[in-house]
């Protein structure tokens, strides 16, 4: 029993040691990069048209469905037991669900139908932002300072460079809300789940509230895609492939830093997510041929300002000792 225990403690020891938070967070950032390319490639695979948002929403719930059962049968193998959540977390389950996978991924797919890989990774990238100050305003899990509030308005601003500066939010053509707005509820989405995945996992196993989570909306997203004339249709051998790395993707990045987050604070994690923008933006010019965009002096300074942001933003927490999960 005493063995048993000190395994437990040296566990969370080490989820909370920065080389392996740093080395795990950046691979999630890898993942979630990949994001925006595999999903635009995704539509030209399954022949989806950008007005076609019925079944963009199947496309979404079939890879979230897929998420979440890889992460139960993934978890349940390495722990030796089937993961059930508890009776009283499956309200918390479906709650987050609505944040990190039915609202998110609504406006995330919507999002990269009708604007760039590159536009779409430096914008979503202002969840970071969000985050924080949900976590301040309305979760009460930070504090205000003034390298933070520094931090947001670097990181906002090279939001606001990528979408045209002011001018090119009044003129029109710069920002579509099927597009550029879009992302920007997928970010605040993001910020929402973040918190409530910080709160929700100290009573409850992170990858069982990932993966009932990702199950629930991928299966809510599915039928709304079918009840309102949606198709996913095979027509490439190269369509199952990609389905099965989409829901990889959510299922290994998410659970990750869902444990991340269980064993430190949001900001001392959050800085390390500069690395999904720049991800996001070299994988969108390498799979994508938007490399124009992608180092265009507009395209490079927006993302040096959001990456920036991030680790202005949380750059005091890697000086503070961790907090020991309980």
């Amino acid at each position: 029993m005493k063995n048993n225990h000190l395994k437990q403690e040296k566990r969370k020891i080490a989820w909370d040691w920065f080389p392996i938070t740093a080395a795990a967070a950046v691979f999630c950032c890898v993942l979630w990069g990949s994001a925006s390319p595999a999903i635009k490639i995704a539509y030209e695979l399954f022949r989806i048209s950008a007005d076609d948002t019925a079944s963009r929403i199947m496309l979404a719930g079939a890879r979230f469905a897929l998420a979440g059962v890889m992460t139960i049968v993934f978890g349940s193998l390495l722990s030796g037991r089937l993961l059930l959540p508890k009776k009283e977390s499956i309200g918390k389950i479906l709650l987050l669900s609505c944040f990190q996978t039915i609202g998110q991924y609504y406006f995330f797919f919507m999002a990269l139908a009708n604007t760039s890989g590159v536009r779409g990774s430096i914008i979503n990238a202002s969840g970071n932002f969000f985050a924080i100050l949900f976590a301040v305003a309305f979760f009460r899990l930070e504090k205000m300072t003034l390298r933070k509030a520094a931090g947001c308005l670097v990181g906002f601003s090279g939001i606001l460079l990528i979408l045209g500066g002011l001018e090119g939010l009044t003129a029109g053509g710069a920002f579509t809300l099927e597009g550029e707005g879009a992302m920007l509820m997928a970010a605040f989405f993001y910020a929402g789940s973040g918190c409530l995945i910080k709160i929700f996992s100290r009573d409850e196993n992170p990858v069982v509230l990932s993966g009932y989570q990702f199950l629930a909306g991928g299966i809510v997203l599915w039928v709304i895609g079918m009840l309102t004339g949606g198709h996913l249709v095979f027509y490439s051998p190269y369509c199952l492939p990609n389905l099965l790395y989409m829901g990889f993707i959510s299922a290994g990045a998410y659970t990750l830093w869902g444990i991340l987050l269980q064993h430190n604070p949001v900001s001392r994690i959050s800085i390390l997510g500069f690395m999904n923008p720049v991800m996001g933006v070299m994988l969108s010019a390498l799979f994508l041929n938007e490399g124009r965009e992608a180092f265009s002096l507009k395209g490079i300074l927006a993302l040096l300002l959001v990456s920036a942001g991030i680790i202005i933003l949380n750059a005091e927490e890697l000086h503070k000792k961790p907090r020991r999960a309980k």
